[in-house]
C-alpha cells in the first residue's frame, strides 16, 4: 500500500510482499437468471456474483434465516454464493433461493459448531494449534503445526476425536505458526534490543480526524514509535494496540497532523491498487497479500473467526491466543507482518498476523479483519488528507504482480501511477529489493534476535508475524 506524506517529504509506507501470485480470473458482473420448473412455477436461478456482492448477500441471508443459517461460502468457479441451512422448512429454502443463493441443507448448526470451538478452547489451547469453521464441510477444522508433538499431540487428537468425526477434523501443518516480523515498504522502530520492522496495512483517519494507519497488533505492542526508514526519525506513534486476545491490530497516528496520505496498495513497478472500502472476507474468495519478504501472492479464504494459539512472546511456557482471524492458504514468511490483504477490486480485507509454512511449500496464514479493527479503534478507511489523487491510475493486482523484481525498492511515495493487475504480475516477483539491512530476516538484524517482534525469534517456535 503506498502512503504519501505531503508536503514535507514523500515517505510512503506501503504493504510489501514477494512470492509468486497465480493469475486470478476476472469476476463477471452480477447477473440474475430464472427458469421455469416442471410444474410451471418460476424459480429463481442462482445469481452470478462478485465475491464482495456474495459477502453482502450472505450477511442479508444470515439476518433473514436466523438460526437456520449455518454458514456460507463463495464458489469462485461458478461465481455463486452457497448458503448452508439446517431447517427442513421449505419456505426458508425458497427465500434463500429467491435471493440468488445456492441452498445446501447441512447437519451442524452455527451454535453447535461454536460449542465445538469452545470445547477446543477449554481442553486444547496448545501452542501451535488453530481452528476455524469450514462451511464447505460444515465442520470445525483443527490444524496443528510441527511443534505439536508428544503429550500435546495426544491431548489434541483425543479432544478432536471426542467431538465426533461429523463435527471436527484434525490436520497437520509442516511449518510452525509464527508472527511474520517485517514488511514491504516497511515501517521501523528502534527498541532496546535493536530494530523492529513491520508493514503498514492501510491508511485510515482516526476518530479525532487525524491521519493514521493500521498494522499488526503485535507490532504495536513491541514498539511505540515508528519511522518510514530504518535510521530515520519517528513519524508516527502507536495510539491503540490489541495483541493477544480478541484480535491482532494497532492504530498508529502520524505525528504531523497535516500529513496527507493515499488510500491504495503499492504492488510494485510504480503500480498501485486503489482501496475504496473495507469488506468482510468470504470463504472461497480470492484475495491478494503484499509483504516485504515474499512480495505479492494470492490465494483463497479458507475459514473465518479462526483461533490461533501462538507460542507466547513473553513467556516460554505460555500461549498467546488470538481470536477472530481470517484463515487463508495465501503464503507468507517472516517479515510480512501487518501487510495488506485485499481484493482485486479494491476491498480492504485484513492485515497479516501470522502463519506457518513458506512461499515454497505453502502453508496457512491468518489475518486480522479490517472491519473489526476499524470498529474497535473508531477509525475510518480512506485518505487522511488531500493528495490521494496523486496515486495515479489504479492497478490490477492479477495483471501486474508477476513482474515485480525488487519489492523492497518499491517503498516510498514515488511508487505511484501506472495500472496493475495483481493476479497477472505477482507470479514473477523475484526479489525483495534493498529493504534488508539490520532488519533483514537472515543477517545481524535477523528477526530471531533483536528485530523479532515475538521476542523468541521468527524462526523458532510458534509466534506471530
Amino acid at each position: 500500500m503506498s502512503h504519501k506524506r505531503i508536503p514535507k517529504r514523500k515517505a510512503a509506507i506501503a504493504v510489501g510482499g514477494v512470492a509468486a501470485l497465480g493469475a486470478a480470473a476476472f469476476l463477471l458482473p452480477m447477473a440474475n437468471a430464472s427458469q421455469d420448473n416442471a410444474s410451471g412455477a418460476t424459480t429463481a436461478a442462482p445469481k452470478t456474483l462478485k465475491a464482495t456482492d456474495a459477502s453482502d448477500l450472505a450477511s442479508q441471508l444470515q439476518d433473514l434465516l436466523g438460526q437456520a443459517f449455518a454458514g456460507s461460502y463463495y464458489d469462485s468457479g461458478k461465481q455463486q454464493l452457497v448458503v448452508n441451512v439446517i431447517s427442513g422448512d421449505n419456505n426458508i429454502v425458497v427465500q434463500a433461493e429467491q435471493a440468488g443463493a445456492v441452498v445446501r441443507q447441512v447437519q451442524n448448526s452455527t451454535s453447535e459448531l461454536a460449542a465445538v470451538a469452545q470445547t477446543l478452547k477449554t481442553k486444547a489451547t496448545i501452542p501451535g494449534t488453530a481452528w476455524a469453521v469450514d462451511p464447505k464441510t460444515n465442520k470445525v477444522v483443527v490444524t496443528a503445526d510441527s511443534t505439536v508433538t508428544g503429550s500435546n499431540w495426544d491431548t489434541l487428537e483425543s479432544t478432536v476425536q471426542s467431538l465426533g468425526s461429523n463435527m471436527a477434523t484434525l490436520k497437520k501443518s509442516s511449518g510452525t505458526f509464527k508472527t511474520l516480523v517485517s514488511g514491504g515498504d516497511a515501517i521501523f522502530s528502534q527498541v532496546q534490543d535493536g530494530t523492529v520492522r513491520c508493514s503498514l496495512g492501510f491508511n485510515v483517519t482516526a476518530s479525532d480526524g487525524t491521519p493514521a494507519f493500521l498494522t499488526a497488533g503485535h507490532c504495536g505492542v513491541a514498539a511505540k514509535d515508528w519511522s518510514d526508514s530504518e535510521t530515520g526519525q519517528p513519524i508516527a506513534t502507536v495510539d491503540q494496540a490489541q495483541f493477544p486476545g480478541a484480535g491482532d491490530f494497532s492504530l498508529v497516528k502520524y505525528n504531523d497532523p497535516t500529513t496527507q496520505t493515499t488510500s491504495d496498495v503499492n504492488i510494485g513497478n510504480g503500480q498501485t491498487v486503489a482501496i475504496n472500502q473495507a469488506v468482510d472476507a468470504t470463504v472461497g474468495e480470492t484475495v491478494f497479500r503484499m509483504g516485504s519478504t515474499t512480495g505479492l501472492h494470492d490465494g483463497q479464504v479458507t475459514g473465518l473467526d479462526a483461533t490461533v494459539n501462538f507460542q507466547s512472546e513473553t513467556d516460554p511456557n505460555g500461549v498467546d491466543t488470538v481470536t477472530g482471524l481470517i484463515q487463508t492458504n495465501v503464503c507468507a514468511e517472516a517479515g510480512d507482518s501487518g501487510g495488506s490483504l485485499f481484493t482485486q477490486d479494491g476491498g480492504a480485507v485484513g492485515m497479516t498476523s501470522g502463519g506457518s509454512g513458506d512461499c515454497t511449500s505453502g502453508g496457512e496464514t491468518f489475518f486480522q479483519p479490517v472491519t473489526t479493527a476499524l470498529q474497535a479503534t473508531g477509525a475510518t478507511l480512506g485518505d487522511a488528507g488531500a493528495g490521494a489523487g496523486d496515486a495515479g491510475a489504479t492497478a490490477d493486482p492479477s495483471a501486474t504482480a508477476g513482474d515485480e523484481t525488487g519489492a523492497g525498492d518499491q517503498a516510498g511515495g514515488d511508487q505511484i501511477g501506472g495500472t496493475a493487475d495483481p493476479s497477472a504480475t505477482a507470479g514473477d516477483q523475484t526479489g525483495t529489493g534493498d529493504e534488508t539491512g539490520t532488519g533483514d530476516e537472515t543477517g545481524t538484524g535477523d528477526e530471531t534476535g533483536t528485530g523479532d517482534l515475538s521476542g523468541t525469534g521468527a524462526d523458532g517456535t510458534t509466534s506471530s508475524n
